[in-house]
């Protein structure tokens, strides 16, 4: 089982991770932590609109958490909100229920799929997904104030 869990995949994007520093002008931002394993993810968004234009990240997580935050940080810019809220329930769907992978240039996250078989670490490897659709909640919520 760990075999599959730690997948040569997962191993690859976990390794290359890319490195991001602090972006200068940040529209949004949030950082979302697992209780149960500690694993930690920030992240900061500069918006065209509702599109990412700029991404930065920082990741003190599992391996698992490094995977995704990997697959996040190589395709975010270009994706607007509704790209991303779509693809935090379908990786959601997927380790919870019987959802498919998503496709096309978030393909990568079908090497996530055997993390569906280990409830414990649903959480770390959805924290990325959640702080970038938390991060967009973070510029409605300033908006209406």
């Amino acid at each position: 089982m760990l075999n599959d869990l730690y997948n040569q995949k997962i191993l690859e994007l976990a390794g290359n991770i890319p490195v991001t520093v602090k972006l200068e002008n940040c529209d949004a931002c949030s950082v979302k932590q697992s209780k149960l394993c500690g694993s930690k993810i920030g992240v900061e968004l500069a918006l065209d609109g509702d599109v990412v234009v700029g991404y930065a990240h920082d990741v003190k997580a599992c391996m698992l958490g490094q995977a995704a935050s990997a697959i996040m940080a190589q395709h975010i810019v270009g994706s607007n909100r509704s790209e991303l809220v779509q693809l935090r329930d379908a990786v959601t769907a997927m380790l919870k229920s019987d959802g498919a992978p998503p496709a096309g240039k978030w393909s990568d996250v079908a090497a996530l799929q055997p993390v569906k078989d280990v409830k414990a670490r649903h959480t770390s490897t959805l924290l990325v997904f959640e702080a970038v659709c938390d991060a967009f909640e973070s510029v409605n919520e300033s908006e209406t104030v």
